[in-house]
C-alpha cells in the first residue's frame, strides 16, 4: 500500500497502539484493529472502529490528537509512535472502514458483529486516522 512514511511502519501490523488524551492531558494507551487504506488525494488514512460511548471516542470528540504505534494484542508498543489526527465519519466512509476491517480480520470481526445483532448495547462508530 502507498502509506505516508510514518504510516508505513503499520504494514502487516494486526494490532495499533491509539494514544488518546484526558482534558488534564494525560494519555490512554489502547490496542485496536486498524485497516489502512490506500493513499487518496488527503494522503493514507487508517479506519478503526469503536462504540460512540467508549472513552476513546470521547476523548476524539475533545480533542482530534493522537499518536499511533504498532503494538501487539495486549498493547505492547513495537515500532515509533506517530503523531496523528483522528476524526468520527460516518455514512459511505463508515461503510468503507467496515469493509476493510472485515475483509482484514476474516472471521473474527464476522463474529463480533454476529454478537451485536443479537445483543445490541451500543451504536457504533468509525474514526479515520491521518499522520499529522
Amino acid at each position: 500500500m502507498n502509506a505516508a512514511p510514518g504510516l508505513r511502519a503499520l504494514n502487516g501490523r494486526r494490532y495499533l497502539n491509539l494514544e488518546t488524551y484526558r482534558k488534564s492531558g494525560k494519555g490512554v494507551r489502547t490496542p485496536v484493529w486498524f485497516a489502512m487504506a490506500p493513499a487518496d488525494a488527503g494522503g493514507a488514512k487508517l479506519y478503526v472502529y469503536t462504540t460512540e460511548d467508549s472513552g476513546k471516542a470521547k476523548r476524539i470528540r475533545r480533542s482530534s490528537g493522537v499518536k499511533i504505534a504498532p503494538c501487539d494484542a495486549r498493547g505492547n508498543v513495537s515500532g515509533p509512535w506517530i503523531d496523528a489526527n483522528a476524526t468520527i465519519v460516518d455514512g459511505e466512509e463508515f461503510d468503507r472502514g467496515m469493509r476493510l476491517l472485515n475483509h482484514k480480520y476474516c472471521p473474527w470481526k464476522q463474529i463480533l458483529d454476529l454478537s451485536v445483532l443479537l445483543f445490541p448495547r451500543h451504536q457504533r462508530i468509525m474514526l479515520v486516522i491521518r499522520s499529522a
